[in-house]
C-alpha cells in the first residue's frame, strides 16, 4: 500500500520509521547522541550500509566526522534488501552501501539514486563454526550432514543468495535450521553456539576474531558479491553524500576495508 502513495507522503510517513531505525542502530553509530544534531548549525548524515560493512564503516564514519566538524555520521545497518526497501518507501537517507548489485538496482529502478552506483569491493564467503569446530566440519560438503545445525541467511538476503549460488555451484543441498535476515543474525548464532556452522562473508569472521573460525571453501569463488555505494537523490545532506563517497572510494577508504578482509573490485 505505501508504494502506491506519491512520493511526498511516503517520505513523512517514512520519516517516523527513518528515525527509529536509525536510533536502534544506535550501536553502529559513531556517538551517543540520539537527538540527531550536535549542536547549533550542527548535521546529521544518514548511511544506509549492509550490516557486513559495520565495522569499516564505523571506523571511516569517525574519521569523516574528524575532516568535518559539526557533522554527525548516523548509520542504518542492516540486511541489504530490507533497506532497500526502506529507501524507497521514502525513509531519510543520504547514502546507500549494499552487498549486492541485485540490492541495488531495486533502488536505481526506483530513480531513488542521485547517479550510477559505484563499486567499490568485493566479498565472499566462509563457514564459520565454534572454535572447537563439534560438528567436525571440513569442507562444504560436511554442511549436508542432517545432525548438524546450520545458518544461512535468508534468500533474499546478499549472503543467502550467494550461499545458495555455492553450494549450486556445488550440487549440494544444505537444509538451515534457520535463514537469518542479515549476516550478523547468522554469525551470532554460531558465536551463542546455537548453530554448527553458518555460512557468512569473511569479513565477518575475521571482525569476531577469536570467538569463530572460519573455513575457506573453493566453490565461494563462484560466488563472491560485488558491493555499490550510491548518493540517493532525495538525501537531505547531497554535499556531505558525495563527500562521504569519495572517502569510502579514496585510498583511505580501500585501506580500511582491505584490511577487514574485503577484496579490491
Amino acid at each position: 500500500m505505501i508504494e502506491r502513495l506519491p512520493r511526498g507522503v511516503r517520505v513523512l510517513l517514512a520519516a517516523v520509521l527513518g528515525t527509529s531505525l536509525t536510533l536502534a542502530a544506535g550501536c553502529g553509530s559513531t556517538d551517543d547522541d540520539s537527538s540527531g544534531s550536535s549542536g547549533s548549525g550542527g548535521k546529521t548524515l544518514f548511511v544506509f550500509a549492509a550490516a557486513s560493512l559495520t565495522e569499516t564503516f564505523n571506523s571511516l564514519g569517525k574519521t569523516f566526522e574528524s575532516s568535518h566538524p559539526g557533522v554527525k555520521v548516523k548509520f542504518n545497518f542492516g540486511g541489504s534488501s530490507a533497506l532497500a526497501q526502506q529507501i524507497t518507501q521514502g525513509a531519510p537517507a543520504d547514502v546507500f552501501a549494499a552487498a549486492s548489485p541485485a540490492t541495488m538496482k531495486t533502488v536505481t529502478d526506483a530513480k531513488d539514486t542521485a547517479g550510477a552506483p559505484t563499486t567499490f569491493v568485493r566479498n565472499r564467503l566462509e563457514i564459520a563454526v565454534p572454535p572447537s569446530n563439534p560438528g567436525k566440519v571440513k569442507t562444504l560438503n560436511d554442511l549436508t550432514n542432517p545432525k548438524l545445525k546450520v545458518v544461512e541467511c535468508a534468500p533474499q538476503v546478499p549472503c543467502g543468495a550467494a550461499a545458495l549460488k555455492a553450494l549450486a555451484a556445488a550440487g549440494l543441498k544444505v537444509k538451515p535450521v534457520s535463514q537469518e535476515q542479515d549476516v550478523k543474525a547468522a554469525l551470532t548464532k554460531v558465536q551463542l553456539n546455537e548453530a554448527d556452522a553458518a555460512l557468512v562473508y569473511r569479513t565477518d569472521v575475521k571482525s569476531a576474531g577469536g570467538k569463530v573460525t572460519g573455513i575457506d571453501f573453493p566453490e565461494a569463488a563462484q560466488a563472491i558479491n560485488d558491493y555499490p555505494i550510491a548518493t540517493l537523490a532525495h538525501a537531505p545532506q547531497p554535499a556531505l553524500a558525495k563527500e562521504f563517497v569519495q572517502l569510502v572510494l579514496s585510498g583511505q577508504g580501500r585501506s580500511v576495508l582491505e584490511q577487514a578482509g574485503f577484496e579490491s573490485p
